[in-house]
């Protein structure tokens, strides 16, 4: 029988991963902080790529439930300057290259390809240590513990199983989000509901922008992207949510009135959201019976890859576990000989495209970038 496979972390990553396991006969059991499927938000909307978000979905066998939870149109794209005119707009071509899901709805798609006993909501990891012979021990908050002999750590970017592997601790990219939602935007916000248009807004300029997609419902949700330091940002009162956006709209002024309604308007409270990054090179040495995915491995700014990447990870290394079911470690050393370049890649492509979006050159620069001239 293979190895019992355990995964700490319940995100995208590590329930492609366990979906993978169960359609190879693999036993597997995730351990989850959170209580619930339903216990918090799951963000917003999700491009699931052809070349590695959509792949990782065939290999868990879902590509159908997959189909049902595209949102037409919602690859149209728009580059606008501040003053709201429009540089680059392109629409939904109608391919599928890289169509956009809601990242609560992909996420429930996996849970729901799992048997409900494999998921253990409400155990928030305190600390792992190795107990020799590629065991490992959990503990949790509440001073239970486990012991395995395959575990994964799928537990994002401040993961609890990474100490296990690696020094590296996530550090301060110099950039943050501040994520707002309108609601029923065609009727109550017409202006940005018009400047967003039917899929995705990007307005760029040096060291800030505003990006916003239409989600499901008639939702427009934004985030607004500032180069500042984390002692900027701790000025300010993001328990007072009209003094915040009065802020951050500060940082906006003189936009268009149709852009600066993404903040202003705002139907929610702004949530800061500030990016953290591991080492674009992050590896580590091989150690028997455990391994990372996702954020866990290879944490990088929003780029529009990690959900896909993370996935990937999962499916990759669900597909080593089959194909080495008597031989953990060449699994592991498989996954990890691919991993390590691949997201190295990527990471790089990432930075060069915040320098892209936010450099001195922008919002130009990406025009540029979709147009080739």
């Amino acid at each position: 029988m293979p190895t019992p496979v355990t995964i700490i972390g319940a995100g995208l990553g590590g329930l492609t991963l366990a979906s993978v396991l169960q359609v190879n006969g693999i036993p597997v059991t995730v351990y989850e902080a959170e209580p619930s499927p339903t216990a918090r938000a799951q963000g917003g909307m999700l491009d699931i790529h052809d070349y590695n978000g959509q792949l990782a979905i065939e290999a868990a066998g879902l590509s159908d439930e997959f189909r049902t939870l595209i949102l037409e149109g919602r690859q149209a794209i728009r580059v606008l300057d501040r003053d709201g005119s429009i540089l680059f707009d392109q629409p939904d071509d109608g391919t599928g290259g890289r169509p956009e899901v809601q990242r609560g709805e992909m996420r429930q798609m996996l849970i729901d390809s799992l048997p409900a006993s494999t998921i253990q909501w409400g155990h928030k990891v305190s600390g792992t240590r190795a107990l020799g012979e590629g065991r490992h021990e959990v503990t949790f908050t509440d001073g239970s513990t486990i012991t395995t002999s395959l575990l994964v750590g799928a537990d994002g970017a401040w993961s609890k199983v990474r100490p296990l592997l690696s020094t590296a601790t996530p550090e301060y990219t110099g950039i943050s989000y501040i994520e707002t939602y309108l609601y029923d935007a065609d009727t109550r916000h017409p202006a940005a509901a018009k400047a967003v248009g039917g899929g995705s807004l990007i307005a760029p300029a040096p060291g800030k922008g505003i990006q916003a997609h239409r989600e499901s419902g008639d939702t427009l949700h934004t985030y607004v992207s500032l180069t500042r330091s984390l002692d900027w940002f701790a000025a300010i009162d993001f328990t007072d949510a009209a003094a915040t956006r009065a802020r951050i709209v500060h940082e906006f002024d003189g936009w268009a009135p149709e852009l600066t309604a993404l903040i202003t308007e705002a139907d929610t409270a702004p949530v800061f959201r500030p990016h953290y990054t591991l080492p674009i090179d992050h590896q580590w040495d091989r150690v028997p019976g455990v391994t990372l995915v996702g954020d866990a491995a290879h944490l990088a700014p929003p780029n529009g890859e990690g959900a896909n990447l993370a996935m990937l990870d999962g499916a990759e290394l669900g597909k080593a576990l089959a194909a080495h079911p008597d031989d953990i470690e060449a699994a592991i050393t498989e996954y990890e000989l691919a991993m390590f370049p691949r997201s190295a890649e990527i990471a790089l492509d990432g930075a060069e495209l915040h320098e892209i979006m936010s450099g001195d050159n922008a919002p130009h620069s990406l025009v540029t970038m979709f147009t080739g001239h």
